[in-house]
């Protein structure tokens, strides 16, 4: 099944499901992203944006001649050639609609531009980092989960790592002796990290690096996958590429520093090995983190928009960012006690005349106010 929770703006225009339902739009299409946007409201943008790239050019394709959308392709290809010597490249023409030539010229002049890419950087492509080139040359202690359950190990410093099946970890001898504490995972694991500001904790995982000080999230890189994910419960983690093309020097070489993408609880980074591409975002179903508040608390009866806001970020960790200024006027009733997250931002959105959006794995508000 496509993962179009990763998909960006170039992905859907040439997705030939998401074409099909903007130029259909049959009804179990419809259904089907009407569905798709409810759970992942942070797409709402991009997706817009891609319905209304396809939607232009299938409103001017009458405007266009193909003998002017081949003259076109003709120009580009020809200097992209004529700048690093590309191999020749030279469209097919069919009797397919204006509209499908104009999507095949994107394609193509995407395919020539990573051609150019590929060439032009050639000599620092990305270097392979899996598990198995680097376990024998650090001589690491290992523990492998052979069994379909979850495993748990405790480290040497109290950190205690869960190990999903068909996964494993391993660290070295001096793993609580060093500057740094460091264990190398291959597969899925969850980890709870003993705080220890002094000796930053980090997961080498294939490509990337995750960064702590003491605190509690899920590493997910199987080398079959191709992408790799970063799930933080509690606490704050920094995430960064170790690949040739994409390695943070700062990160490496300042160990005490929590740089690189930045996630708190509830966050997830995704990390797309092919494009070497990270994109943050909020997990589909947010979980508390703290205790189940008393009785009397989220049940609201003309509460101030900002002490609603407040509670529901603190109790799930996440950011909320509206202006206070517009909304000051605002107030809310509802009772949001055993409402899970999104439903508590669509109730309150609803009762103040709002909406909102998960732009960068954070809940922006907008609104026009309150009389």
């Amino acid at each position: 099944m496509k993962e179009f929770r990763l998909f960006d703006i170039s992905d859907f225009v040439m997705d030939e499901d998401f074409i099909r339902w903007v130029s259909k739009r049959e009804k179990s299409d419809n259904d089907f992203w009407k569905n798709w946007l409810r759970q992942h409201p942070d797409k709402h943008m991009v997706v817009a944006e891609a319905r209304r790239i396809l939607e232009s050019i299938g409103t001017e394709q009458a405007s266009v001649s193909d003998h002017e959308l081949q003259s076109e392709v003709d120009r580009l290809l020809h200097t992209i050639q004529e700048q690093k010597e590309l191999p020749s490249i030279t469209p097919h023409r069919t009797s397919i609609n204006k509209w499908w030539y104009a999507v095949a010229a994107t394609v193509m002049l995407a395919l020539a531009a990573t051609a150019v890419f590929v060439l032009h950087n050639g000599r620092n492509a990305a270097k392979k980092y899996s598990y198995d080139l680097i376990a024998p040359s650090k001589g690491l202690i290992e523990n492998v989960n052979t069994s379909e359950k979850t495993v748990t190990v405790k480290l040497p410093d109290g950190s205690t790592v869960n190990i999903a099946p068909h996964s494993r970890i391993g660290y070295t001898n001096n793993f609580d002796n060093g500057e740094t504490r460091d264990i190398y995972l291959s597969g899925e694991a969850f980890f709870n990290v003993t705080k220890n500001p002094a000796r930053p904790f980090r997961v080498f995982a294939n490509e990337i690096v995750t960064k702590v000080l003491g605190t509690s999230f899920r590493v997910r890189s199987f080398e079959k996958d191709t992408v790799i994910q970063v799930t933080v419960r509690t606490g704050k983690v920094s995430v960064y590429s170790q690949t040739a093309a994409g390695t943070d020097i700062k990160e490496i070489a300042q160990p005490y520093h929590l740089g690189g993408i930045i996630l708190t609880p509830n966050q997830e980074v995704v990390y797309q090995k092919e494009k070497e591409k990270f994109q943050k975002v909020l997990l589909d179903n947010p979980l508390r983190i703290r205790p189940e508040p008393p009785e009397q608390t989220m049940l609201y009866e003309d509460a101030p928009i900002e002490k609603v806001f407040r509670e529901v970020a603190d109790n799930y960790g996440i950011s909320i960012v509206y202006d206070n200024d517009i909304l000051k006027k605002c107030t809310v009733t509802a009772d949001l006690r055993k409402e899970p997250f999104y439903n508590q931002l669509v109730l309150v959105c609803k009762a103040i005349g709002a909406s909102y959006e998960i732009i960068d794995g954070q809940v922006v508000i907008q609104s026009n106010g309150c009389e």
